[in-house]
């Protein structure tokens, strides 16, 4: 009986150094990285890249990113979207809209307005357990990255 339970205890050991290992390798991975390899931020790290602010991204930080999905991003109208990926400026102002100076966990989050790395603020409401950056809902939190953390979003949102 004592040797099953030292077994027990012994795999809920390793379990648990095992998902602190896995969180620990991914958080060596930056912003830029992280997003790359999570498959569904394509047109985000495009972009970024568009907007050359993949060493931004890939600086010390830390950051707070509100990233849209590949998701979010279809829901702009094709030709629009084209547009903004190819007016440098404007495509700057809403990715930079979407960062957040510091690392701000979701246990963190307050509703209220929140200055943006672009210098206008966001609006983040909290009601019936959802959170939402101005109207996008976050549908995913806490992407622990070695310069901050990224939290996942259903909208690109656009400053005024």
């Amino acid at each position: 009986m004592q040797v099953s339970k030292s077994i027990r205890n012994l795999a809920a050991g390793l379990a648990v150094s095992m998902a602190a290992t896995v969180a620990v390798a991914e958080a060596k991975k930056d912003i830029v990285d992280t997003a790359v390899s999570a498959g569904s931020f394509n047109t985000l790290v495009t972009a970024v890249k568009a907007a050359d602010l993949v060493d931004t991204l890939k600086g010390p930080g830390p950051f707070t990113v509100f990233a849209p999905t590949d998701a979010a991003f279809a829901k702009i109208p094709q030709d629009q979207l084209d547009a903004l990926l190819k007016d440098k400026e404007k495509l700057r102002a809403v990715l930079t809209y979407h960062v957040v100076s510091g690392k701000v966990m979701a246990k963190d989050v307050k509703p209220g307005m929140v200055p943006t790395v672009q210098g206008q603020s966001l609006t983040i409401g909290t009601s019936y357990g959802n959170v939402t950056v101005d109207q996008a809902k976050v549908v995913k939190t806490d992407i622990v990255t070695s310069n901050g953390v990224i939290h996942v979003i259903d909208s690109v949102v656009l400053p005024n």
